[in-house]
């Protein structure tokens, strides 16, 4: 005679918890710190960032720093990004929110998304027991391995910014001058190095805005998990700024109709 299987256990539910933020009729609780008194007046917008992602406020130190890693990728001009934007509110002006989406779903690992993939990349190569002088044989090592399965390196290189990406030295000095240079910044530098070295590229391969984000990111104990939303942050503001331009001075349709007349031209001839 068959036997039912015995029935398992009833799962024990979790409880759910969140720390973010809470209210009642008087007050707005972010943090453990009141949105009205403690928040609005006295945080800029990347010090209430940092207090979200950080469950803390910054010190001055990582203030400045923070606040200049989001405003590196606020803006860099006609990017796919802005122009999927630009298009998307062409055709549903009605939906501001689903053209910054649109946007920011064309963010990865060739425009602005690198953050992720050089946070990482440090992240998982420096160990606690990891000292300064092992940074140039790790350096070396990720190169090499990279070569040998033919992968790119996250924050290195630039199509436009040769042979320095502006961008970064100014947040490696930003980094040194507050006291947040250290392991991940000098490793990322190294690998930029050992790269033009191997593929002989001397000045080609410079740490890019991405590579110097990751490196800060790092420094300032911020998973790699969570560097694309930093990226997604800043963007997003750059991408409400293209269409705050789209209003005063539209070009979608522009776009729109010299690629349809463009791209079918040679089946008019």
């Amino acid at each position: 005679m068959d036997h039912a299987p015995a029935a398992s256990p009833a799962r024990k539910p979790k409880k759910l918890r969140s720390d973010m933020g809470w209210s009642d009729p008087h007050s707005i609780t972010v943090q453990g710190l009141d949105l009205c008194t403690d928040i609005l007046g006295h945080l800029n917008l990347g010090d209430f960032a940092f207090l979200e992602i950080k469950g803390r406020r910054p010190d001055a130190r990582e203030s400045q720093v923070f606040n200049a890693l989001l405003g590196t990728l606020v803006e860099h001009g006609m990017t796919p990004m802005v122009i999927a934007a630009r298009l998307t509110y062409l055709g549903a002006p009605e939906s501001l929110q689903g053209a910054v989406a649109a946007g920011i779903l064309g963010m990865g690992t060739t425009f602005a998304g690198t953050a992720e993939g050089s946070a990482r990349l440090l992240q998982e190569a420096i160990r606690p027991e990891t000292t300064m002088e092992h940074l140039p044989a790790l350096a070396e090592d990720i190169v090499a391995r990279h070569r040998a399965s033919r992968t790119a390196i996250p924050g290195i290189g630039h199509p436009l910014h040769k042979p320095i990406d502006p961008r970064t030295p100014v947040l490696f000095n930003l980094a040194e001058a507050n006291g947040l240079s250290g392991r991940y910044v000098a490793l990322m530098k190294l690998v930029a190095q050992a790269a033009e070295r191997a593929l002989g590229k001397p000045g080609q391969l410079p740490v890019n805005a991405t590579g110097a984000i990751g490196a800060l990111s790092s420094e300032l104990d911020i998973p790699w998990r969570l560097c694309r939303g930093l990226a997604v942050i800043g963007r997003t503001i750059g991408i409400v700024g293209h269409l705050a331009e789209e209003l005063r001075n539209p070009i979608g349709r522009e776009v729109w109709e010299r690629t349809e007349d463009e791209s079918s031209e040679h089946n008019r001839t």
